[in-house]
Parts: structure tokens; sequence; C-alpha cells
């Protein structure tokens, strides 16, 4: 009895060394597994944040690309715009001088047709105005035409020999102008001529 007591009050009994083993057997382990947990924890977070440097590296690429897409079709679209609106705009410049190159045709080929008529009235008028002067008046008329021309003749001497040479190529240009507008002014004249040639042989035969 007093060894059991020994054995109960002193040093353990092999069946508990043997627990005492398994007991710290058991805690050593999970003493690991919580250790290799942590570990592993640990493994997960870098992994899971090199994952999302990953990801936001590849996410920034993606939009770099996108950006440079769109500024691409961007510029594509504003030099065809360009494009067009310059196209545009030379077509319209070039509508706008062919119309004012018709519409100066028109005025050119009026303006002829007016002149035209203009000298076939005025011919048409001298042309009556001769046929209903008698051949006295005609006489005169032709002699006042001669001596109007003749003294035309020596004022325009006249003037040229006191005129300076500048003013005699400026007065060549104008009367080079004038010969080339002279039929109906000629014919105006004559008709002008003629008219009060009959109205001072009226007033005299009255």
């Amino acid at each position: 009895m007093n060894d059991e007591s020994e054995n109960t009050m002193g040093s353990p009994t092999p069946e508990e060394l043997r627990r005492q083993v398994e007991r710290t057997r058991d805690e050593l382990g999970q003493t690991v597994e919580a250790l290799a947990g942590k570990a592993d924890v640990k493994a997960q977070a870098k992994e899971k944040t090199a994952a999302a440097k990953k990801q936001a590296a590849e996410k920034t690429a993606e939009l770099k690309g996108q950006a440079a897409e769109k500024t691409a079709a961007a510029k594509e679209q504003a030099a065809e715009k360009a494009t067009a609106v310059k196209e545009q705009a030379a077509e319209k410049s070039t509508e706008l001088k062919d119309q004012a190159a018709e519409k100066a045709a028109a005025v050119r080929e009026q303006a002829a047709a007016a002149t035209a008529q203009i000298r076939e009235k005025t011919a048409q008028a001298a042309q009556t105005v001769k046929d209903k002067t008698p051949d006295s008046v005609q006489e005169k008329t032709a002699q006042a035409a001669t001596q109007v021309r003749e003294s035309a003749a020596r004022a325009g001497q006249f003037a040229v020999d006191r005129t300076p040479d500048p003013l005699l190529e400026k007065a060549d240009r104008i009367a080079k102008a004038a010969r080339a507008n002279r039929t109906p002014l000629l014919a105006g004249g004559a008709v002008l001529v003629a008219f009060l040639l009959i109205r001072r042989g009226r007033g005299r035969n009255k």
C-alpha cells in the first residue's frame, strides 16, 4: 500500500509518461499546424498582392491602349473633316468664280447688244434726217462740218504746240478711246447739226 502511494505521490508511472508524451506531441502538432497556417496566409497575401499588381498593370496598359486608339481615331476624323471642309470650300470658290464669269459674260453681251442697238438707231436717225434734209441744207451741213474739222485741226495743232509731252500722251490715249466710239458720236453730231440747220432754215422762211 505504501508502494502505491509513492507511485501516486512520487514519480509518474510509465502510463502517465506515455500520456504526457502524447499530449505534448499533440500540442506540438497543433503549434506546427498553426505556424504552417500563418505562413500559408502570408504566402497567399503575397500572391494576392502580386496578382492585384499584375491586374492593375494589365488594366493600366489596356486603358492606355484604348486611349491611344481613341486619340488616333479622333485625329483621323479631324483630318478627314478638315479635308472635306477644304474640298467644299474649293468647290464653292470654283462655283462662285464660274457664276461670276457667266454674269460678266452676260453683262458684256448685253452691253454689246445695247451698243449695237444705239449705233443702229443713230444710223437710222441720221439717214432719216439726211433723207428729209434738202440738198442745199446738206451742202451747208457738209461745209459747216468741214469748217468745224478745220477749226478743230487748227486748234488741236495750236494746243499740241503748247502742251507738254506727258499731257500729249494722255490726250492721245483719250483720243484713241474716243475714236473707238466715234461712229455714233459723229452720227449724233451730224444729226444735231442738221437739226439746227433745219430749224434755222425754217426760221428764215417764216
